[in-house]
C-alpha cells in the first residue's frame, strides 16, 4: 500500500514556501492520507521549537549595501569539493513514499537536475542503490541512524559505499523519537516498507510506528562512533544534530569532517533554542576547520542569506521538499528549489552581495 499514488509530475506555482503546507494538507487529507501528512508536518510536544525555528530569523537583520555595481547574484559554491549551483541542499527525510509514489527516486532526479546534493535516509522508502541509479553520477549523501547491531551498521554502510555516496551523515540527535502528539492521535504507522531495513532484518518497518522504528537505534552514541564509520567507509563523516559549541568542538576532535547544525526541524526536543540562535556560537567554535551545514526552519531566501552570514557553508531544507514532491513529483521539488533560489538571488542583490562568499562575510544587526 502506498499513501500517495498520484503519477503527476509537474511544475507547481509557488508564491512562498509556507503556503505549500496548506495545499499539501488539503491534497493528502482528500486522499485519505491525513495521518501521513501529520507525520510529515508535525513537531514535538507543543511545537514551540518548531515554530521558533522560523520566527527566530526575524531577530537578525540585514543591513544592505548600495552602489556596488551588482547586476546579478552568483549562487554557486561547493561542499567537500563538490561543485554546487546553489548553497541549498536537501536534508535527509525518511519515508518519502508517503508524499509521492516515486519517493526518493523523484527527489534524487530533481536534485541532480538542480545541481545540488540529495541525501537519503536509513529509513527511506527507497533503497540507497535505487536512489543512486535514479541519478547516475550526481552527488548523494547517506544518512545513518546507527543501530544497536554493529553488523547491521556495517551492512548499511557497505551498501552506501557501493552506491557511490560522497559522505555519511551521522544523525546524533535521534536516539529515540520525540513525543509527537499528532502521530499519537492518528495512531500513525508506516504503510510502506523501508528497503534499507528489509534487506538485512526480518522487519522492514511496515506497520510500525516511529517509536518502534527508533527502538532499534543505538541509544548510547559516543564520539568514538565517528572514527568507526570513517575507518569502515573511508568517506567524510558529517555529524548531524549539533546544537552546542562544546559538542561541535568534541566532534571535530573525534574526527568529524563536517558539522550539521540542526534540531531536527523541531521534531525531537521541544523547548530547545531555534537552530539559527545557536549557529553563531557553533560557527565561532568551529572557526572554519570543517564545513558547517545548517537546517531547521528555512522558508525564505532571506533565511538562507542570514544562515550563511551567521556561519553556515550551505543550508538544507526538509519539509518543503516533501511538499513540492507531493504536489508535483520531481518537477515539484525542482520548483521549490527554484523559488528559494529566486528569493535568495533577490536578497543578495538588494543586500549588495554578488557571491556566496560575500554573503558569508556580511555582518547582521541584532
Amino acid at each position: 500500500m502506498k499513501y500517495q499514488t498520484s503519477q503527476e509530475n509537474k511544475k507547481i506555482e509557488i508564491i512562498n514556501l509556507q503556503s505549500l503546507e496548506a495545499r499539501v494538507k488539503k491534497s493528502m487529507e482528500a486522499a485519505g492520507n491525513g495521518g501521513a501528512f501529520g507525520y510529515i508536518r508535525g513537531g514535538a510536544e507543543d511545537e514551540w521549537t518548531m515554530r521558533e525555528n522560523t520566527l527566530a530569523f526575524n531577530k537578525k537583520k540585514i543591513m544592505p549595501r548600495v552602489l556596488r555595481g551588482i547586476d546579478h547574484a552568483d549562487l554557486s559554491t561547493s561542499l567537500f569539493g563538490i561543485p554546487l549551483t546553489t548553497p541549498i541542499i536537501q536534508a535527509p527525510v525518511a519515508a518519502q513514499g508517503l508524499a509521492h509514489e516515486e519517493g526518493e527516486v523523484a527527489t534524487a532526479k530533481a536534485l541532480a537536475k538542480i545541481g545540488s546534493i540529495f541525501s537519503i535516509s536509513t529509513y527511506g522508502s527507497t533503497a540507497v542503490e535505487e536512489a543512486a541509479q535514479a541519478a547516475p553520477g550526481a552527488p548523494q549523501f547517506f544518512q545513518l541512524y546507527m543501530s544497536k547491531d554493529d553488523h547491521f551498521n556495517e551492512f548499511l554502510l557497505a551498501k552506501a559505499v557501493a552506491a557511490g555516496v560522497k559522505a555519511i551523515i551521522l544523525t546524533a540527535d535521534s536516539t529515540l523519537g520525540g513525543y509527537r502528539e499528532e502521530d499519537v492521535v492518528n495512531h500513525f504507522q508506516f504503510p510502506l516498507p523501508m528497503p534499507n531495513l528489509a534487506a538485512f532484518s526480518e522487519s522492514d518497518g511496515k506497520g510500525r510506528g516511529i517509536s518502534e522504528i527508533y527502538a532499534a537505534a543505538k541509544q548510547g552514541l559516543v564520539m568514538e562512533d565517528i572514527q568507526k564509520i570513517k575507518a569502515f567507509t573511508h568517506l567524510p563523516v558529517i555529524v548531524k544534530g549539533i546544537q552546542s559549541p562544546i559538542d561541535a568542538a568534541e566532534a571535530i576532535e573525534a574526527g568529524a569532517d563536517g558539522i550539521w547544525v540542526s534540531n531536527h526541524g523541531g521534531r525531537q526536543l521541544d523547548g530547545g533554542p531555534a537552530s539559527i540562535e545557536v549557529l553563531p556560537l557553533i560557527a565561532e567554535q568551529v572557526n572554519h576547520r570543517v564545513p558547517i551545514v545548517f537546517d531547521s526552519g528555512i522558508r525564505r531566501g532571506s533565511h538562507v542569506f542570514k544562515a550563511l552570514a551567521l556561519g553556515a557553508d550551505v543550508v538544507a531544507i526538509g519539509r518543503p521538499v516533501l511538499y513540492g514532491l507531493n504536489l508535483g513529483g520531481a518537477q515539484g521539488v525542482e520548483a521549490v528549489f527554484e523559488h528559494l533560489n529566486k528569493e535568495l538571488s533577490i536578497t543578495m542583490q538588494l543586500a549588495g552581495t554578488k557571491t556566496i562568499d560575500e554573503v558569508k562575510h556580511t555582518p547582521l544587526m541584532d
